[in-house]
């Protein structure tokens, strides 16, 4: 079965128990290699802070250590947390990117902090009603947009000569969607987590979008969990690792994800199980020819142009050959 969408993939760098963080930066240039390999669109990281189970806080750092590995595959934020920047700083380090490896760039942005309360008082955060404000200062720096009479329309964007890579706006309630269409930006949406259903959030994109640049059509991307083995049985077994992490970060208590076996011996509290329960419906867990089924249904019931999949498994080898299984199963071409 080839897909009917491209493929992409989602690294938060998590950080195994029994495993250092040294350990956790170098499987992110392997599955970056593996990913290349496989025939994956784009790879993107996402920007968390004060997490001990994700190494992921700093994206254009995993965004240059990957593209430098690679050779093929597309390499970007999923997202920057936006708030948390200096929209200039953005602009210089996403040209530099850019610089570097042109034509293989991604730039996603949040207007979600990224952390709790404690990591963004720390990191200065604005608040998400200054996004907009962001944003337009973002694409200003790079279009030269600022009024001559502003005090930053004196300001050189460094390195000149480039221009930011293709802008996407993520979001997970399709509070963004509108406002991605109508900047002509991609849109992506991020039901790994959220369960307002895409297609009414695609839908406005679509239908308020002007093409650009970067854009000349609408670019969507459905973001999905997923976590794929031979059989259904060993994948739900695996499964457990996020389930009772995701259960005990939401209940306040942090660690590096645990093993399945460390997992489905850990007794929870009812509501630890509550989150578990409420929040799996969101998770495709299964063999490939059920992750196969399940992707393509809601892809197309979202009328996704793309799909990118975060997969969450305590073995950095067995989270590579869920990828692995997933692209088989879709009948994705691998590179050279």
């Amino acid at each position: 079965m080839a897909a009917p969408f491209a493929l992409s993939l989602q690294d938060l760098a998590p950080i195994a128990e029994g495993t250092s963080t040294t350990e956790a930066m170098a499987e992110t240039i392997a599955l970056a290699q593996a990913a290349d390999r496989l025939g994956y669109t784009r790879l993107w990281y996402a920007e968390h802070h004060g997490m001990p189970s994700i190494a992921s806080s700093v994206p254009e750092i995993l965004i240059g250590s990957a593209a430098a590995h690679t050779r093929h595959i597309r390499v970007g934020s999923g997202g920057v947390m936006l708030l948390n920047h200096a929209p200039l700083r953005i602009a210089e380090a996403y040209r530099t990117l850019e610089a570097l490896h042109p034509g293989r760039i991604d730039l996603g942005l949040g207007r979600a902090p990224g952390g709790d309360g404690y990591a963004m008082r720390a990191l200065r955060s604005g608040g998400g009603e200054e996004f907009s404000a962001y944003l337009a200062e973002l694409m200003a720096f790079d279009e030269e947009g600022f009024p001559p009479d502003h005090p930053f329309s004196r300001v050189p964007v460094s390195p000149g000569g480039v221009r930011l890579p293709p802008l996407w706006l993520l979001g997970s309630s399709g509070a963004s969607a509108q406002a991605a269409g109508q900047l002509g930006m991609g849109y992506a949406f991020a039901a790994h987590f959220s369960h307002t259903p895409a297609g009414p959030a695609f839908d406005a994109y679509r239908a308020g979008f002007v093409p650009s640049a970067a854009f000349p059509q609408p670019k969507t991307i459905l973001c999905v969990s997923v976590i794929c083995a031979p059989t259904d049985e060993e994948a739900q077994y695996l499964s457990r690792s996020q389930a009772v992490s995701w259960a005990l970060f939401t209940t306040g208590e942090q660690r590096k994800l645990m093993s399945p076996e460390e997992a489905h011996a850990r007794v929870l509290t009812a509501q630890q199980q509550a989150v578990i329960d409420h929040q799996s419906s969101l998770w495709i867990v299964g063999s490939p020819e059920t992750v196969r089924d399940t992707i393509a249904e809601k892809a197309e019931a979202a009328e996704a142009d793309e799909v990118m999949i975060t997969t969450t498994i305590h073995s950095y080898e067995l989270r590579r050959r869920s990828y692995a299984l997933v692209a088989d199963a879709f009948g994705v071409s691998p590179r050279g």
